[in-house]
């Protein structure tokens, strides 16, 4: 049995992939505070990973899976950590700057994306610094993340309208561009990479496929089982106010990801569990106000 080390593991991707390993049979330990409920089946080891001691010293882990934020993050948990084989660290899409030329390749060039600021100079850093310490770590860049236990108000906040009969307020034209990566895919390209062991450790992944905002909230309505109605917003309203995207197209290049995992969930199967997940985990979705601003500012 293969021992894992995820840290986090109570919110969305971390929690997703500690769940997943624990379904496939694996030996898994949580690394976090213990300020939230643990998933079934999970070890938990209660450490503030800014004050991790030595409770990591004398287990062994065959994958170690980080969704560290900073480079002082990694930093302190290499530190921590004494005896371990694989690591894989998420990090972002927004490591990559808006300037750059698109569709953004794994070369590319890092540097601040004035969409995602400190958030993505972070993942930078934190990148940098494990590369330094550990050459044969592996990093993930994805997209926009999606799938069950999301706890970012995205599709919630589409199937919200959609179960409200609201009327949509769509940003311009809805033909900007997005790009999702379903959270179970993520752990499935995990399973590849431990597997193979691919020279190559730095992998933009997600859907080769990109969806435009209109044709994304169609999906999330017909999965709900309503028809929606657009209102196309194109007066100088900041997006974020009433959308929960940023008014920022881009596009990653995963052709690497589809040279080792060939077939990826179809967007509609993937929103369609969401909203079964959601149905049962309202209360765990970090809403916004995006009601509020509409109803007292655009109706």
């Amino acid at each position: 049995m293969k021992r894992i080390l995820v840290t986090g593991g109570t919110v969305f991707a971390s929690r997703y992939i500690a769940e997943y390993y624990v379904k496939n049979g694996y030996e898994v330990y949580v690394l976090n505070r213990n300020t939230k409920e643990q998933s079934k089946g999970v070890k938990l080891i209660q450490a503030d990973r800014h004050n991790i001691g030595k409770v990591l010293q004398n287990i062994h882990f065959d994958i170690v899976i980080d969704n560290a934020y900073t480079s002082y993050d990694v930093s302190l948990l290499l530190n921590a950590l004494n005896d371990y084989d694989d690591y894989i660290f998420i990090s972002s899409s927004a490591v990559y700057s808006e300037c750059s030329p698109q569709p953004f390749e794994e070369n590319t060039p890092l540097n601040v994306n004035k969409f995602w600021g400190k958030y993505g100079m972070d993942k930078i850093e934190a990148e940098k610094t494990l590369l330094e310490r550990k050459p044969n770590a592996y990093i993930l860049r994805p997209p926009y993340l999606y799938g069950q236990m999301n706890n970012i108000y995205r599709e919630a906040f589409v199937f919200d309208c959609a179960l409200a009969d609201r009327k949509f307020y769509l940003p311009k034209d809805g033909e900007m561009k997005l790009q999702f990566f379903h959270i179970h895919d993520l752990c499935r390209f995990i399973d590849i990479l431990v597997k193979n062991k691919p020279k190559q450790h730095i992998f933009n992944v997600g859907n080769k496929e990109v969806v435009s905002i209109r044709e994304w909230v169609e999906l999330c309505y017909h999965i709900v089982g309503k028809t929606v109605e657009f209102i196309n917003v194109y007066e100088n309203v900041e997006q974020r106010n009433y959308f929960s995207f940023y008014d920022y197209e881009y596009y990653l290049d995963v052709s690497k990801q589809y040279s080792l995992m060939k077939e990826v969930k179809p967007l509609s199967e993937g929103l369609k569990e969401s909203f079964e997940w959601y149905q049962h985990n309202i209360d765990k979705v970090n809403k916004k106000p995006f009601f509020k601003y509409i109803d007292n500012n655009m109706v």
